[in-house]
């Protein structure tokens, strides 16, 4: 389910995922299918981890990842979720072969 929220996203981000919502900061993104494709892929991830572990490891990698690279956006993107997604994000196909917990090989 796509919700427009532009409070609960924090600033430069568009899109937030907690399943089973994909929250938007405008409605205009909802036609932005590279961005669609990139949460779905979160909502899978987080499916396949039942949801509260999904957030644990990813604080826990994110908090690793700011070790070693010493800086924010570095950390962000290279969680191996958000690598997943990133590199997925333009495969509008990827889901429907995506192989169980395909992030493992991202890290």
């Amino acid at each position: 389910m796509i919700v427009v929220s532009k409070y609960i996203i924090p600033k430069r981000y568009l899109g937030l995922t907690i399943w089973p919502f994909i929250f938007l900061k405008n409605r205009l993104l909802k036609e932005d299918v590279v961005l669609i494709n990139h949460e779905r892929i979160h909502i899978r991830q987080q499916i396949e981890l039942l949801v509260l572990p999904f957030f644990i490891l990813y604080v826990f990698e994110f908090v690793i990842r700011l070790f070693q690279y010493r800086s924010l956006q570095l950390a962000y993107r290279n969680i191996s979720f958000e690598r997943e997604a990133y590199i997925n994000e333009n495969d509008l196909n990827y889901l429907k072969s995506r192989p169980f917990w395909s992030f493992t090989t991202y890290y």
